[in-house]
């Protein structure tokens, strides 16, 4: 079960989330708004970000819809001028909104390259100096993947990427200290649309079964972790990348721990 927020630890703090409309974007939103804070949901598609600001504000939130796409610097640049104008200011930036292409090193095209490093390399860079401009103190989190330790084919240059973030949150860590604090989350599978809407029942129960806590992540698993990392009870942790994956790193061999399992229940 996933942990519960804490109602008023970002009370009077302004919080941006890139990439919010939906899935892991949409549950840190969700999770800091119900923590107190107001909440400047983002992405490219209108609908979708509306639809969060009013399940926000239905539970008793406050959030407002920005219309920014992370491939263009100009629309950054307007993201947090909004932000500040209408909360005046920012606390906390979370750097969530990113693409992958299915793609091998020697497949890839220029076009995927730059898809991916423009929207979750370049963008992460952009909205974070914007962000520090707006903060007298805060926090910035990006939200990287376990790819960024494990990877698998055909995942490039989304799995560079994810490395490159790790190594983006040092740098920032020590460029944007001590005012600003700078972490990572790197989350594994975690069970949102994307992933999981075609995935048969046989493949879902396979996958859980690798997993040490016995079942795939979902949104509100990543948002907890983002909130704490946001959050004074993490006051002395900055540079940081923090797996959310379950346990699934901790697994060598994906037959052991399901076998192991089943001789744990025959005896």
């Amino acid at each position: 079960m996933s942990g519960r927020p804490l109602p008023g630890r970002f009370d009077d703090q302004t919080v941006v989330v890139t990439g919010s409309t939906r899935g892991i974007g949409a549950g840190v939103a969700e999770r800091f708004a119900a923590e107190g804070a107001s909440v400047v949901v983002t992405g490219r598609t209108p609908a979708d970000g509306e639809a969060t600001v009013d399940e926000i504000v239905e539970a008793g939130g406050d959030a407002t819809f920005v219309r920014a796409d992370m491939r263009d610097p100009d629309d950054i640049a307007a993201l947090f001028e909004a932000a500040a104008e209408r909360f005046d200011g920012v606390d906390v930036l979370v750097n969530n909104a990113g693409v992958e292409t299915n793609t091998a090193a020697d497949e890839a095209t220029m076009d995927d390259w730059g898809l991916v490093l423009e929207t979750d390399f370049r963008a992460y860079w952009l909205c974070a100096k914007r962000a520090v401009a707006e903060m007298d103190e805060g926090a910035i989190v990006n939200v990287s993947s376990n790819h960024a330790f494990l990877t698998m084919p055909e995942m490039f240059p989304y799995n560079a990427v994810k490395a490159g973030i790790n190594g983006m949150t040092r740098a920032m860590a020590l460029d944007f200290g001590p005012a600003v604090r700078v972490n990572t989350v790197n989350p594994g599978w975690v069970a949102i649309e994307r992933t999981t809407d075609e995935m048969s029942r046989e493949r879902r129960r396979e996958l859980e079964s690798i997993h040490p806590v016995g079942r795939l992540g979902t949104p509100a698993d990543i948002a907890g972790v983002v909130a704490f990392l946001a959050s004074d009870d993490a006051a002395f942790v900055t540079g940081a990348s923090l797996l959310a994956d379950g346990g699934r790193s901790a697994v060598m061999q994906d037959d052991t721990l399901p076998d192991y399992r089943a001789r744990l229940d025959e005896s």
